[in-house]
């Protein structure tokens, strides 16, 4: 995984814009599930948030308040720290946070938690929990097309491919598996679950 979003970092964006490998892919409404998603992130309210696995930080700007973005790819913080010139980035592994506990009013991450296998998830949420008091995942929507649960070839632009882990949500399962939630975006493409974050063991 590391070394696909790595390897992909430069073209990253292209699915959100619709471009290079996605400009024939058929998504209906994408564009506009894309603004109210930008949108709906821009109305929170203001909190010193660490946006987790913010890839090239193209929801991060969205974010209000102070923000550092984190991710395990140099490659994705590099983009990311031009798109986004005010913010703070760091690396390092999402599952062994190198923060302090409390250091963050809100843990924000997208398209990253549907990713984490069942393993993964229950650190995760422990991760977050101990560094913010809120939480907030944004990922895919289930779609009548796509299997919940995964495995995916995703093809670069070299002609490189790779085997990656996905999920598609529906909204009350995300808000479940958070230990219950707020629903502050829903779409076709597109979920977004504002919890307090799973208490630590």
């Amino acid at each position: 995984m590391k070394l696909y979003y790595d390897t992909r970092a430069p073209e990253y964006d292209d699915w959100y814009h619709g471009t290079g490998r996605f400009a024939d892919r058929d998504r209906p409404g994408w564009d506009a599930a894309v603004v109210a998603l930008e949108r709906d992130l821009a109305a929170l309210p203001p909190a010193r948030t660490l946006d987790v696995a913010c890839g090239t930080g193209f929801l991060t700007r969205h974010l209000p308040g102070d923000v550092v973005g984190f991710d395990q790819s140099a490659r994705m913080l590099q983009v990311a720290a031009d798109s986004v010139p005010g913010a703070e980035f760091v690396q390092g592994d999402a599952l062994a946070l190198p923060f302090g506990d409390g250091e963050f009013g809100r843990v924000f991450t997208a398209h990253f938690y549907g990713h984490l296998q069942a393993g993964e998830r229950e650190p995760f949420l422990a991760e977050a929990s101990r560094v913010a008091p809120e939480l907030i995942v944004v990922d895919a929507a289930a779609r009548p097309d796509q299997a919940p649960e995964q495995w995916q070839t995703r093809i670069l632009n070299d002609g490189s491919q790779f085997e990656v882990y996905k999920r598609y949500f529906e909204t009350d399962a995300l808000v479940a598996e958070m230990g219950g939630g707020i629903v502050f975006h829903e779409s076709d493409w597109f979920v977004g679950v504002i919890s307090a974050a799973t208490p630590s063991p």
